[in-house]
């Protein structure tokens, strides 16, 4: 389903859900352009008029081997992103990785961001969505996101974004029939900083989007306050999403998402 304009796809796809508007069979909604698009966390998404490629994917009944552990559809998500737009490129401009915990990344820059949302009765998930934004003909940035690049300033292509649409729903499918061992797999040999060591920094998961603030400075009641760099390399990225960092000393140290960034 195509919406030319809206406030949010997650959140338009969800009130339809609840108000039983959303026809059996759909699988995704996408538009044109958002005016209060989400990304992780709060942090907000910019995205020029009908430039990007901003959807929603509805997983409403997820197969066993991608569901065992809750980070499990983060991670089958992020490869089939991964996988639709590392085929619209070159060898020659195929530098994409996958950023923990699921943004999609050319070299140090943002092509893509990804927010799956969960609706539970109880403790149960009855469905979860996969929020989506892909960077495709946009050029120039208003925001102070600090790294965004989109798909035509890589190869100098312009996009249709229709049938990205399309080619991704198809890597969805063939990315959620696969062995959840094989998903993993592909989503660890292309971790963003994958290999070496990389400087790091700690920080609180309450503190406003990292895009607002200098690698080493954060700001806590309207006090800044340095934390200290320090270098490790990533040793796994667990089933529950934690990532364990292996720091030069060789301790291991173990973070949720929002608890540690990268240094870019």
């Amino acid at each position: 389903m195509y919406i030319e304009r809206t406030n949010s796809t997650n959140t338009l796809l969800r009130e339809l859900i609840a108000k039983g508007k959303w026809q059996a069979g759909e699988e995704y909604l996408y538009t044109g352009f958002q005016t209060a698009g989400r990304g992780q966390s709060g942090n907000g998404w910019e995205s020029e008029e009908g430039k990007n490629l901003l959807c929603s994917i509805l997983l409403s009944h997820q197969p066993s081997e991608v569901s065992r552990q809750p980070f499990d559809l983060n991670v089958a998500v992020s490869v089939a992103v991964h996988r639709m737009v590392n085929s619209q490129f070159s060898i020659l401009h195929s530098q994409l990785t996958i950023k923990w915990p699921n943004d999609i990344y050319w070299q140090d820059k943002k092509i893509a961001g990804i927010l799956v949302e969960n609706a539970l009765v109880g403790s149960k998930v009855r469905y979860s969505i996969a929020g989506i934004g892909l960077n495709v003909n946009q050029t120039e940035w208003l925001s102070n996101a600090p790294n965004p690049v989109s798909m035509r300033q890589i190869s100098g292509e312009e996009y249709d974004i229709h049938e990205l649409m399309k080619t991704l729903m198809n890597e969805m499918h063939t990315v959620l029939a696969m062995k959840r061992e094989e998903i993993w797999a592909y989503y660890r040999t292309h971790l963003y900083r994958k290999d070496g060591f990389w400087p790091f920094v700690e920080r609180e998961v309450s503190i406003a989007p990292t895009m607002n603030y200098s690698p080493s400075l954060e700001e806590r009641d309207g006090e800044r306050l340095e934390r200290p760099i320090f270098l490790a390399k990533i040793e796994n990225i667990r089933a529950d999403g934690e990532i364990e960092l292996r720091d030069q000393e060789g301790n291991l140290r173990l973070y949720h998402f929002k608890e540690v960034r990268y240094v870019l």
